[in-house]
């Protein structure tokens, strides 16, 4: 059985280690710095095997290039075009390419916005997305490279995963993203029962991921572009029109701006 254990780096980024404990071996989502994943292998005596990069930002590839010296041989995987911009890439792969990791087998999704080689890794069974600068618990990433037209695309082919796949995003920025959502949608209960949930769990000290796609689907405004109350909301802070690329643009201009 393979666990997932978020290691926070920095102010408010998470690798993901995912734990083969019976093999003793371990793959990470994202390595923003090797210290605290080092550490974390240590403790548990395990062997770091690969590395998954959702995108190139030094935030998350920042530690590629000193566990590849603390492990030989070790599998650093990220987009093929993005390869240039990944520090020790082995492994370039396509989008729907798969890759097995720890036992598991990953798709990688190509998922263009907040950069333009961004993925995400989709774990089917049993059931896990990693998502990167992508989608963020109540939220999504801004737009450094890409368009609002790709950003929207890409969530949306998010959004047709299964309602019961468990969400991994690598920033702690879910309670500041469910304020902003409040004000996209003031009267959305469900948003209103995951804030005070979330705000509960980081007063504990507590991560707030994973979450779930059914849930994201319920509260996220990023992935609520046909919901009447966000089209509204859209409408007030400039859309043109009611499609989905324009409402998304409208409510991630309205977020760059808060």
């Amino acid at each position: 059985m393979v666990e997932v254990i978020p290691i926070p780096c920095f102010e408010d980024n998470y690798a993901f280690l995912l734990v083969d404990a019976t093999a003793g071996e371990a793959a990470v989502v994202d390595a923003p710095e090797a210290e605290p994943i080092l550490a974390a292998l240590e403790e548990r005596h395990l062997r770091l095997t690969a590395v998954l990069c959702t995108h190139h930002h030094w935030d998350h590839t920042g530690g590629n290039e000193a566990l590849a010296a603390a492990f030989p041989g070790l599998e650093i995987v990220g987009l093929g075009s993005d390869g240039p911009r990944i520090p020790g890439l082995t492994r370039p792969l396509a989008d729907g390419e798969g890759v097995e990791v720890v036992g598991l087998r990953a798709t990688c999704l190509h998922t263009p916005g907040h950069t333009l080689g961004a993925v995400c890794y989709h774990f089917a069974d049993p059931g896990w997305l990693f998502t990167g600068d992508t989608l963020f618990g109540g939220g999504c990433g801004r737009l450094f490279e890409g368009t609002a037209k790709q950003m929207q695309a890409s969530l949306a082919r998010l959004r047709r995963l299964p309602a019961d796949t468990a969400v991994y995003f690598a920033h702690e920025y879910t309670a500041a993203n469910l304020r902003f959502a409040a004000r996209v949608e003031p009267d959305n209960s469900a948003l209103a029962d995951r804030y005070g949930r979330v705000r509960g769990q980081r007063g504990a000290g507590a991560v707030t991921c994973p979450s779930t796609l059914v849930e994201e689907r319920a509260t996220n405004p990023f992935l609520r572009w046909d919901e009447p109350a966000v089209i509204e909301a859209a409408r007030d802070h400039g859309a043109a029109d009611t499609t989905p690329t324009e409402v998304f643009a409208a409510i991630r201009r309205w977020k760059d701006g808060t």
